[in-house]
């Protein structure tokens, strides 16, 4: 849209400020504009309020990397978790999409990212060096690759593996129930459980 579609220069701005966000048009960000203004004004202010105090008080869980309210998660906080067993995910949607399945008991590690030359991003710009230092310390029993089964994801898993096959931990990945190419958070729920349930020894997979 160009400037004269628009009878105000708030709402222009406004529509800009949506259509960053990923998977937005002008056409939906202006749509959930107009949805906003037909709110009541409490509601609104409640709702920028709560998108500012997510971006000045979310933390990154000290032992694991995922999104937290405080400074350890509630699943590293949890002792009712096996803390001997760690799933390596991409991010903190691919953690929330396994923890949906009800499958998995043990904790998480969320790298923030996956090897993607193409992008600019190789190991230094991923979280292994807090993963490292379990492996390291011995406090971890079995390592679970859980990655997207993408080009990256596979690249990222055998990296991984190298790098901690002649530590004494068990490394498996997830089986392939989930399709080639397919993202985590896009798998459904039985599925995504069944490949962690099922899970194999990462070196008879490659």
């Amino acid at each position: 849209m160009s400037i004269q579609n628009f009878s105000s220069k708030l709402l222009e701005s406004a529509v800009d400020e949506f259509a960053k966000l990923p998977g937005i048009g002008r056409k939906t960000a202006l749509r959930l504009v107009l949805h906003l203004l037909n709110q009541e004004k409490e509601e609104v202010i409640h709702f920028g309020e709560a998108i500012i105090k997510l971006r000045n008080e979310i933390k990154h869980c000290k032992s694991c990397n995922t999104i937290s309210d405080n400074d350890i998660c509630s699943i590293c906080s949890d002792k009712k978790r096996d803390h001997s067993t760690i799933c390596v995910v991409e991010n903190a949607r691919d953690l929330m999409a396994i923890e949906n399945t009800h499958q998995y008991t043990g904790i998480y590690h969320v790298l923030g990212g996956i090897i993607s030359p193409m992008d600019g991003i190789g190991p230094n710009d991923l979280n292994i060096e807090m993963l490292a230092k379990k492996i390291e310390e011995g406090s971890a029993n079995e390592i679970i690759l859980a990655l997207s089964t993408t080009m990256e994801g596979d690249t990222t898993n055998y990296y991984l593996y190298k790098k901690f096959r002649n530590y004494p931990v068990k490394i498996t990945t997830i089986a392939r129930g989930v399709s080639i190419g397919d993202d985590l958070e896009y798998a459904d729920e039985i599925t995504l459980g069944r490949s962690i349930v099922n899970r194999t020894l990462f070196e008879t997979s490659v």
